[in-house]
């Protein structure tokens, strides 16, 4: 299964959806997401699949496709 990256912008009542940490940051600021990236990066995921800062709520989710046949 592959990650994906939910980013919910509160104040702007947008939601983003990314292939990675990274990613997110290619098209929103730190200031938009209200965290840095390595602060993202470092965070605790495999403990919680959800990190929040006063701008956004940021998820970590899995893409679940069906089998080719």
């Amino acid at each position: 299964m592959e990650k994906i990256i939910h980013v919910h912008l509160i104040f702007e009542k947008k939601d983003h959806y990314f292939g990675s940490i990274a990613a997110i940051y290619t098209v929103l600021t730190p200031e938009q997401v209200g965290v840095k990236y390595n602060t993202l990066r470092n965070a605790k995921w495999k403990e919680a699949s959800v990190y929040q800062t006063k701008r956004a709520i940021i998820k970590q989710g899995e893409i679940i496709r069906s089998k080719q046949e």
